[in-house]
């Protein structure tokens, strides 16, 4: 690993700059010239694959052999502690499709970018090179509004024919030609149909196909007609609708055959006809509004002469203002209905808070006063308290060893009386409830029925850790039954796409092939630790096979 401040050859490391599948870029200074520059290194475990090693080599002699404006130049390459080194010319800016992520540009900058892309392109063509990697991501805009067309590791001379094999496919998804995607022999007409794709997101600011997975993907750019980008953004000329459209025709014979022809057909479309588009397009809307928002002119008869009026001091007068009586009788009632209804209310709290007391006495008198004897013909010795809202509140025993339940007690103590049986000498209604036991009184089950600590002197896991236990369990078997229901569908999906690549001569990618034997055994590990009760084990394996579903789904567009 390159570490900033580290010597490679003449060159000191700044940062790093970016990195991919292949290889690390760093911005480094030579030593020698003080010349900033950018320093691309194949990474050490890759050194001893032949076919990204000479992948590497292609992309330095391909780059070699060129020098354009609109090209990241190559300055130097050579060998260091047996890595492959290039040294590059370092662009300052942003790639497009960074630029991308705030919208669509302007007609006018898209033909540029894209007229300087074409440029390079065309330069490229007439040395017999394919890039076969064309997106925003590779192209660089400077400060100074110069595309620089960047990464070249998959570019082609035309004479290296069968260099992809069969079943693979080489660049870009969502911006790869339809010979691309079936491992075609490509032309430089492929590098145009990218070109298009890209002008096309430039315009709109959407992808041309929003397709969910790769295949999905794929399998429009060979059978599927993308929307007009004028049905997209209507504010576009027809004219550059028309040469998208051209640009990426499914049937190479039908494309633009060179950059050349590309560049001059865009060059037909100008910023004003673009804008004039534009202002066509809105003008038809912007009249009507004027014309609603318009009023209609009424016609005025001429003035007839009149004497001068003379000020009458009726009109100097001020309207005089409507008196408040009855503005102030409305105050009255309300003053008066709000009266009624904290009196309501008072007397309200009054009853409840004497029912309360009652309760509370009832509650706290011995057990031989308490209990609710069967009723007799004898007249009840309890006679009714009165609250301080006037209303009855509930009985107040005498001293007689058995009264009768009053017809007036508080309902919630009676109940109490009855079900509760002989009662503590502390009143447990005077003690606060809180909200669960709230909802454990109303419950129909007894609150003793719920599983408690374990009882003193048992040495055994608790009642409650016994159940929690038994949840953590049943929601992993739970987990596992749904895994196993989605594994199902995304194999089943998977079967099927693989049958219907291999008639078109693709083959699933070696990622998604990997992902799924992970699956596979991520399952069944986590199903022998629930069978030993091994919950975390469990947890990790269940986890780990969620997450290789989910690629695999998002894969399938599931």
């Amino acid at each position: 690993m390159i570490e900033p401040h580290q010597q490679v050859g003449d060159y000191e490391i700044i940062r790093e700059l970016g990195h991919g599948g292949m290889g690390q870029v760093y911005l480094v200074r030579n030593i020698i010239s003080d010349r900033t520059e950018a320093m691309k290194v194949l990474l050490p475990d890759l050194a001893q694959q032949g076919d990204l090693a000479n992948r590497f080599m292609r992309e330095i002699k391909v780059l070699a052999s060129l020098e354009h404006p609109n090209i990241a130049q190559l300055r130097t390459a050579f060998t260091a502690q047996n890595q492959l080194v290039m040294i590059m010319e370092y662009v300052e800016g942003d790639t497009l499709a960074h630029r991308l992520e705030c919208g669509a540009f302007s007609t006018a900058d898209s033909l540029n970018y894209i007229g300087q892309v074409l440029s390079a392109l065309s330069y490229a063509h007439g040395k017999g090179i394919i890039h076969r990697d064309i997106k925003p991501s590779n192209m660089m805009l400077t400060p100074q509004g110069v595309i620089k067309l960047m990464d070249f590791g998959i570019a082609r001379q035309t004479a290296d024919l069968g260099m992809t094999a069969t079943g693979t496919t080489m660049g870009s998804l969502d911006y790869m030609s339809p010979e691309q995607v079936k491992s075609e022999i490509t032309d430089a007409r492929s590098d145009l149909y990218s070109v298009g794709v890209s002008m096309y997101e430039m315009v709109t600011g959407h992808r041309m196909f929003s397709a969910t997975s790769s295949f999905s993907v794929m399998e429009a750019h060979v059978k599927e007609t993308p929307k007009p980008p004028i049905e997209v953004q209507p504010s576009i000329p027809k004219a550059l609708n028309d040469i998208i459209m051209m640009a990426v025709a499914k049937d190479p014979a039908q494309r633009f055959q060179t950059a050349d022809a590309f560049r001059n057909a865009l060059a037909q479309v100008t910023p004003t006809t673009a804008v004039g588009a534009a202002a066509a397009a809105v003008a038809p809307s912007q009249v009507a509004t004027t014309t609603l928002s318009r009023p209609t002119p009424t016609p005025v008869a001429p003035p007839t002469p009149t004497p001068a009026p003379t000020p009458t001091p009726a009109a100097a007068t001020p309207m005089p203002l409507p008196p408040p009586a009855r503005g102030g009788r409305h105050i009255g009632w309300i003053v008066v209905a709000a009266i009624v209804i904290l009196v309501a209310l008072f007397g309200g709290t009054q009853v409840l808070r004497s029912r309360k007391q009652n309760a509370a006495i009832e509650s706290s008198m011995p057990p031989s006063t308490t209990t609710t004897m069967p009723a007799q013909p004898a007249e009840p010795t309890a006679q009714p308290t009165p609250s301080p809202s006037g209303q009855p509140g509930a009985a107040t025993a005498a001293p007689t060893p058995a009264p009768p339940a009053s017809a007036n007690s508080s309902p919630v103590a009676g109940a109490t009386s009855a079900a509760a049986g002989p009662r503590s000498p502390i009143p447990l209604r005077q003690q606060p409830m809180s909200a669960a036991a709230a909802g454990a009184a109303r419950s129909p089950i007894p609150l003793r029925q719920q599983p408690g600590n374990a009882q003193p002197g048992n040495n055994g896991p608790s009642a409650d850790d016994v159940a929690a236990q038994k949840r953590m369990m049943d929601d992993l078997e739970k987990q596992a039954d749904q895994l196993d229901s989605r594994a199902s569908a995304v194999e089943s999906s998977l079967a099927g796409l693989e049958q219907s690549m291999h008639q078109n001569g693709m083959g699933l990618r070696g990622d998604i092939v990997s992902s799924r034997a992970n699956m596979r055994n991520d399952l069944a590990k986590a199903k022998q630790a629930i069978d030993g009760s091994d919950t975390d084990r469990a947890q990790k394996y269940l986890d780990q096979a969620g997450h290789e579903l989910d690629k695999l789904e998002a894969f399938v567009g599931r």
